[in-house]
């Protein structure tokens, strides 16, 4: 019988949950229903109870408390994608029970698991059953119970886990989605993985890490160094909001544009007009500008000096050289592709995390880039619904003002950065580009990356799949059908600008397919195309 647990047994404990997850995370992964690869939940749960694990390799922890607070400490902050979040804050609960306390009994083993179970669900704005919530609660109740009647941690933990089985094979009927597509929650499974390691480290086992050939991609950044001066087709990146005066139709102006440069965006809301504009005659978009009403501000930069600075530098902000001037407030934006980055970059981000949709950046990736700000304000876009709640983790471990904007997509973090204006009220601000990321609308074009039922369809692997607002529209082998349900299903809705993301894979002749079947469901409506450069998806579009 074992009825203490000390801090060297936890620290096993913990270091074998970690490596047991990891040895199962392609089977995690592959329990996802989502036919689209989203920073996927084994990847994630592994990456941050890593964290975990390597702050607790080289620590001699002299008590259960100071290994349980070591751990939430490193996964708060190693947190990524949801499943992440929520594992880091079962452990905050575990640890603020434990804190204390040189050794633990069944009791308070117990109870910590409860704790972690009412952090995580206070944290979930909307908790969800048949999810990795209902495992761990249902797993920690069984413990409480147990304890109860037993000082055997090792008994409490084995009927912990019997019950957390139980309930994860439940979570198939409590979610929809897992019932048609039939297959139990990962993160529900993952926990029970957790749980499964720590046991094992309690009876004095260790769990070895299985050889694996996958590399990270976490560190994965942009190479300006890749680029020459040439594949700069226009010199001057112009943006410029005008306070309209005319009652003139503001698609001309994107006409005007178009036809003078490129990634020009227009963002009209009846009393301003922001504009994005490559050109070679800056000048002459200004003029045109003021024929709708005054100019209220201007910033003009040439990309061919900003190129051969970036060559040497990791990103806006990060080159080395004299300290950056403080401003009244920072943009944190999260997005991939060399195309993307390069947008948002123009659009004023001071700080571009390259991660997204593959790879979900953690807690601590987010909080770095916010403390290095310019900034003792900063909003941060996570761009990903994925990525939201680790962006949420930040505001309460930085002393600066930090306002987290939830945008889910691409074309969201954009139409947020386009609607700022001159107001400095921080409130003001987040509400104003909150509200600008629900107007617009966003598809995807990709393929599937594994077989799947989703929103009643049935998926084959590689087939084309078109997601429009997280609903999956349309798939098919044919691409050209897939086009046509996308350009059908913006078309319900009135649109003034289309704009086309292409990704790393997409074919010129495609794309310009793509854009006449837009532009067909959408007469009126000012069509264009944006190289991106983003994996996964062929095509981000966004509408207007």
């Amino acid at each position: 019988m074992i009825s203490q647990v000390t801090g060297q047994m936890l620290k096993q404990m913990l270091i074998n949950a970690s490596a047991n997850i990891e040895n199962h995370k392609q089977e995690l992964n592959d329990l996802n229903v989502f036919p689209v690869p989203d920073g996927d939940t084994g990847t994630n749960m592994s990456l941050t109870i890593g964290a975990g694990e390597k702050a607790l390799e080289s620590l001699n922890p002299q008590s259960v408390g100071e290994a349980a607070e070591a751990s939430a400490k490193a996964l708060l902050r190693g947190a990524r994608g949801n499943s992440g979040v929520i594992l880091s804050l079962l452990f905050r609960g575990f640890s603020k029970r434990l804190k204390d306390l040189d050794t633990c009994d069944a009791t308070s083993f117990a109870l910590a698991m409860a704790t972690g179970v009412d952090s995580a669900y206070k944290a979930v704005m909307k908790p969800a059953e048949g999810t990795m919530l209902t495992v761990s609660r249902v797993s920690a109740g069984s413990a409480v119970s147990a304890a109860e009647s037993t000082e055997d941690i090792e008994a409490v933990l084995e009927q912990a886990i019997e019950a957390g089985r139980t309930a994860l094979a439940e979570t198939m009927y409590q979610n929809p989605v897992l019932e048609k597509a039939g297959v139990i929650d990962a993160g529900g499974k993952g926990y029970i993985y957790m749980l499964e390691g720590m046991l094992k480290g309690l009876r004095g086992e260790v769990v070895e890490k299985l050889e694996t050939d996958e590399s990270s991609r976490s560190g994965d950044k942009a190479d300006f160094a890749q680029f020459a001066e040439e594949d700069i087709t226009f010199t001057y990146c112009t943006e410029f909001m005008i306070e309209v005066q005319s009652d003139k139709d503001v698609a001309l102006l994107k006409t005007f544009l178009d036809a003078r440069g490129d990634s020009v965006v227009v963002v009209d809301d009846d009393s301003v007009i922001k504009v994005h504009v490559h050109t070679d005659e800056p000048g002459n978009a200004l003029t045109e500008g003021l024929t709708y009403g005054q100019l209220i501000s201007i910033k003009i930069e040439n990309m061919r000096e900003q190129l051969a600075e970036a060559a040497g530098a990791s990103g806006p902000g990060n080159s080395a050289g004299e300290p950056e001037e403080m401003k009244d407030f920072a943009i944190v934006t999260v997005c991939v592709g060399a195309g993307i980055e390069s947008v948002f970059s123009d659009l004023g981000a001071d700080r571009i995390i390259t991660g997204g949709q593959t790879m979900n950046p953690s807690t601590q990736d987010i909080l770095e880039q916010i403390n290095s700000a310019p900034s003792e304000v900063v909003f941060v876009l996570p761009n990903n619904k994925n990525i939201i709640m680790a962006a949420q983790q930040c505001v309460n471990l930085t002393e600066k003002s930090v306002v987290v904007v939830p945008t889910r997509s691409i074309p969201q973090g954009v139409s947020a950065m386009l609607s700022l204006g001159v107001e400095n009220d921080v409130e003001g601000m987040g509400d104003t580009m909150a509200k600008a990321a629900k107007l617009v609308r966003t598809a995807l074009v990709t393929k599937a990356a594994r077989d799947s039922v989703f929103d009643d369809m049935e998926i084959k692997k590689d087939e084309y799949l078109a997601l429009v607002e997280d609903h999956l529209t349309a798939n098919s082998e044919s691409e050209a059908e897939v086009f046509d349900a996308v350009a059908k299903k913006l078309g319900e809705r009135e649109m003034e600008f289309v704009t086309i993301f292409t990704g790393e894979d997409a074919v010129e002749s495609e794309t310009e397919v793509l854009a006449a079947k837009l532009k067909e469901a959408a007469p009126e409506a000012e069509v264009a195309v944006i190289f991106g450069g983003q994996p996964v998806y062929q095509y981000i579009i966004s509408a207007e």
